[in-house]
């Protein structure tokens, strides 16, 4: 079993603040409904988004999908650990690894989803990430091994600490597409990803 976390609690300061990065819109969508319709067509067995600003507003425009939302008191640090922290100890306990997607990348492709969750498959003990031309990119999985260790991270930390303190167990997934790279953090890079030049 594997349980997604999308962090989704954060102020989108650089984007502008309103509305909310995640209910931008993508498509027919939202950005974040985007993201959740691909981790679910990948078959991802449990979705948990973590919510903090602008709570309520996420949480309705999420009601028709299939995942749990839990939310994030200490979202207004604006670190992004707590929201992984949270995320992974409200997981299933059956749940084997962690796949880590971005809220602001409705960007992200099935076929990419699917290849990372093959390679975890096939190492269930490994830190998946997709990678492209030689820069590691999301959506990762974290094995249930790592999670105590992401979970005593201290406040002031980085999910980035645990992965340098484990890069021998990293399982790199060659990707042909820069979609792996690509977030929306400010007006500019939204607009650019909407008329598709990114």
């Amino acid at each position: 079993m594997i349980t997604a976390i999308v962090p989704a609690a954060g102020l989108s300061t650089r984007m502008g603040g309103e509305p909310p990065k995640p209910l931008l819109p993508w498509g027919a969508s939202t950005v974040i409904g985007t993201v959740i319709d691909t981790l679910t067509a990948a078959g991802v067995q449990e979705i948990i988004v973590v919510t903090g600003h602008r709570r309520e507003a996420i949480e309705a425009a999420l009601a028709g999908h299939a995942v749990r939302c839990i939310h994030n008191p200490a979202y207004a640090s604006g670190e992004m650990l707590s929201s992984v922290q949270a995320g992974l100890a409200a997981a299933h306990p059956a749940s084997a690894g962690a796949l880590l997607a971005l809220a602001d990348q409705p960007q992200m492709q099935l076929a990419v989803v699917q290849q990372v969750l093959r390679a975890f498959d096939d190492d269930s003990q490994a830190l998946v990430i997709p990678s492209y031309a030689m820069r590691r990119g999301h959506p990762i999985v974290l094995p249930r091994w790592l999670w105590a260790e992401v979970l005593a991270l201290p406040a002031n930390a980085t999910l980035r600490t645990v992965v340098q303190h484990h890069t021998a167990t990293i399982r790199y997934v060659e990707v042909g597409t820069p979609s792996v790279l690509a977030d929306l953090d400010t007006p500019e890079q939204y607009a650019a990803a909407v008329s598709g030049k990114r």
